[in-house]
Order: C-alpha cells, then structure tokens, then sequence
C-alpha cells in the first residue's frame, strides 16, 4: 500500500550514490558535448580564415594543402601566411578564456578578469615603456610584457593579503592598478614620438597579426605548461567552491590551493599578453559563456579555454574581412563585444542584489 500523498517511484530509478553517479555522467556528457560542439565550430571558422584573403584559396583545396597536396603557390599562402596567425588566435584565446575561467571560480566572482584586474594593463605598460621609455624592440618588447603583467600580479597579491587571499580584495586592489597602469600608458603614449607611439598603441589594443616563428613556438610552450598546472590543479576548485571552513574541514588547503591557481592564471596571461597584447574581455565573456552552456554550475574550464579560442578566431576574422579595407585588430572587435556584454553584466548584478 502506498502513503496518501507520495508518488510511488520506478522500480529502476537510481537513489542514493547512484542518483549522485548518474547526475555526473549527465554533466560530463553535456560538458564534453559543449567542447565538442564548439570546436568542430572552431575547425570551420579556421578553415574559413584560412581560404579568405587577397590570394583566395578554396575550403577543399585548403584541406589539399593540410594533407600534404596541393600547390606550392596554395602551400605558401595557407601555412606560411594564414596558419600561424590561425594557430596564434587559438592558442591566445584558449590562454585568456582558461585564465578569466579560473580568476572567476577562485575568486568567485564574474567580474574577475585579467583585464579589469589590471594585469593585462601591466603588460601593456611593460610593453609601451620598453619601446617609448628604453627605446628597445623586438623580444624585449615581449619580455617586459611579460614582466609588466607579473610584477602587477604581485603588487595586487602582496596589497590584497591580510592572513590569506581574500576574493573581493583581490579584485578591489586589481581594478584600481589597471587604472593607474592605463594612465601610465596614455601618458607615454603622450609624450612619445607620434611614429613610435603609433607603433606602440596598435601593439596596445591586441592583435594576432605578426605572431609567428620563435614567438609562436614560445607561445606554444608556456601556454601548453601553464595550462597542465591548472588541469593538475582544478580538483581543488570544487572544494574551493565551498568555502575556506568546509575545504579546511575536508582537509584541503584553501589558501594554496587559490595560490597554485592563480598564479597558473596569471602565467597564462602574461604569456599570451606579451606575444599578442592585452585583446580585451575574451577572459571576461568566454568563461560566461562556457559556464551556460555547460549548465553544470562549475567552472567548465575546459569548454571556456575552447571558447576563448573559438572567440578571438572569430573576432579576428571579423576585423580582417567584415569591413572591406579597415583591417582591425582582433582587440578592436572583442572590445566592441565585450563593453555591452560588461555593462549588461553590471546591471543585471545591480537588479539581484536590489
């Protein structure tokens, strides 16, 4: 007999441990269908970048060329040409999207981005001040990019600690050094010599468009071992997620945990900022993105580096072919995307916390 009030249930239906199983089988079979998805979208907005240009080559004979045929003339222009910039967009886009996908689950905050906390600006101003201030060129630009995002990583992690990492400190301390390094940026800028500071402002706003050879390989390299510290190290995000008492309850060390993650973060940022500049709000939308479509509530690390990809691929395209003549950097076009999408995220905060 059944109790008035309670639907019986199927005989078969999971319960328990099993209910728990069955639920993350779900989850890491919609994950792995977003990843899926958004890459063989990935692989079609190559091939269209590849066979778009002033010398056309067609998708088939672009395949031709991948698979080792076609002619040298095809084989010039699709892998000496197109191909690395292809290569650097995604790698570049996979950095920024993995890079705001963990700020925004340790710090447990949307806004938490590598560009509004300030260290994309301070690889900016490395940058700017080593071609306008020291008058170098070359891989020096990119070496004191890469420093200029580390030491503002830093300067953030020593003003934020007060016995441990605290998220909104972090981000608080962060936002106002992006506005002092972007400043310091418009000032050098300023008072440089306009054919340097033009150099300097295209380099400032993000593009993929000359990353090739050695940079691309060192590219390559730091991207590919910063992101292996996150994957040895994204179990902890999890425990993170539940606050500092619950993960010391379970044993976990909440505070290096955030260290160990962060720090990865930030490596993927200063690397793919000093070969390609900061392309703003990538490391902002991408991880959004990937979280919604995931539905799993977590950080869906992997779906967002495969979305930043995806995205900084096809806001290059965008600024090479949308506008006939006008060439804009893949920065131009994500900055475009991503100022509403931040104003509607700050609005939308606004209405659930009233």
């Amino acid at each position: 007999m059944t109790a008035v009030g309670v639907r019986p249930g199927r005989a078969d239906a999971p319960t328990g441990v099993g209910l728990l199983h069955e639920v993350r089988r779900r989850r890491r079979r919609r994950g792995l269908t977003v990843v899926l998805v958004v890459a063989a979208l990935g692989l079609a907005v190559a091939l269209v970048a590849a066979s778009l240009g002033a010398a056309a080559v067609s998708p088939d004979r672009v395949l031709a060329v991948l698979l080792g045929q076609g002619e040298r003339v095809e084989r010039f222009v699709v892998l000496e040409l197109r191909l690395p910039r292809i290569v650097a967009a995604l790698v570049v886009g996979w950095a920024f999207g993995l890079a705001g996908s963990v700020f925004q689950a340790v710090l447990r905050n949307p806004l938490a981005s590598p560009d509004i906390l300030g260290i994309s600006s301070g690889a900016s101003l490395g940058a700017v001040w080593a071609m306008l201030g020291l008058g170098l060129a070359g891989i020096w630009v990119t070496g004191f990019a890469f420093a200029g995002g580390l030491l503002v990583a830093v300067i953030i992690w020593a003003v934020a600690w007060r016995q441990g990492l605290h998220g909104i400190r972090f981000v608080l301390v962060g936002v106002g050094l992006a506005y002092v390094c972007g400043s310091t940026v418009s000032w050098l800028l300023a008072r440089g010599d306009v054919r340097q500071a033009q150099q300097a402002l295209h380099w400032t706003v993000g593009s993929v468009a000359d990353v090739r050879g050695d940079d691309l390989a060192g590219l390559l390299l730091g991207v590919a071992a910063m992101s292996l510290v996150v994957a040895l190290a994204s179990r902890l995000l999890t425990v993170l997620a539940l606050g500092d008492d619950h993960a010391a309850s379970l044993g976990a060390r909440a505070h290096g945990g955030r260290v160990v993650l962060l720090a990865a973060a930030v490596g993927l940022v200063a690397v793919a900022a000093a070969i390609s500049g900061p392309i703003a709000f990538v490391a902002l939308i991408a991880p959004a993105i990937a979280r919604r479509l995931v539905g799993s509530g977590g950080a869906a690390l992997l779906a967002s580096a495969v979305g930043g990809g995806v995205l900084t691929l096809s806001a290059d395209v965008v600024g090479q072919f949308a506008i006939p003549g006008l060439m804009a950097p893949v920065g131009i076009v994500t900055g475009l995307i991503g100022a509403p999408y931040l104003l509607w995220l700050l609005a939308r905060t606004e209405r659930t916390r009233a």
